[in-house]
């Protein structure tokens, strides 16, 4: 949605400076930028939609790890904040890995992330018995390829909101 509302807003923007035939003034501008986001609602700050637009629903993990980056961090801040604010959800974390190592070592990898996370929400005030926990292991890639750039994004853990109103 933000991305939609800035690509409307440079357009309007845009559409300002260029030189044409009629002037408009900022106050133009400003009721034809009104006017090209009327129907675009803003996504409610306790749906789970929130959560992952504008908070970030994943976490990424270095090869063989599961211990939290500063970034990893700050967005389980972000998503503990948003958890404690709307006590109404349930959660589960997943854990993935990428493609290399077994399948079982992978499950136990991605048990240890999946974990790693919830411990983190639980230490920053998210209740834990709202917290579950699922190892995926290699079994779910977000991008199937055999190269880093994927393997890097297949190691991960998702917050996924279960329930709630």
């Amino acid at each position: 949605m933000r991305l939609v509302a800035l690509s409307l807003a440079c357009l309007v923007a845009v559409a300002a400076c260029s030189p044409n035939e009629t002037a408009t003034t900022d106050s133009d501008s400003a009721e034809i930028g009104q006017a090209a986001l009327e129907g675009i609602e803003a996504t409610p700050f306790n749906s789970p939609e929130y959560l992952v637009q504008n908070i970030g629903d994943r976490v990424l993990f270095e090869l063989d790890s599961s211990a939290l980056t500063g970034e990893a961090e700050e967005t389980l801040l972000d998503q503990a904040a948003w958890l404690r604010d709307n006590p109404q959800h349930m959660i589960t974390v997943e854990g993935h890995a990428d493609e290399r190592g077994t399948r079982e070592y992978n499950l136990a990898l991605g048990a240890r992330r999946s974990e790693s996370v919830r411990s983190f929400l639980i230490q920053n005030g998210v209740q834990a018995s709202r917290i579950g926990t699922v190892s995926y292991g290699k079994e779910r890639p977000e991008l199937p390829c055999s190269f880093e750039q994927c393997w890097s994004q297949n190691r991960r853990a998702v917050t996924v909101v279960e329930s709630g109103g």
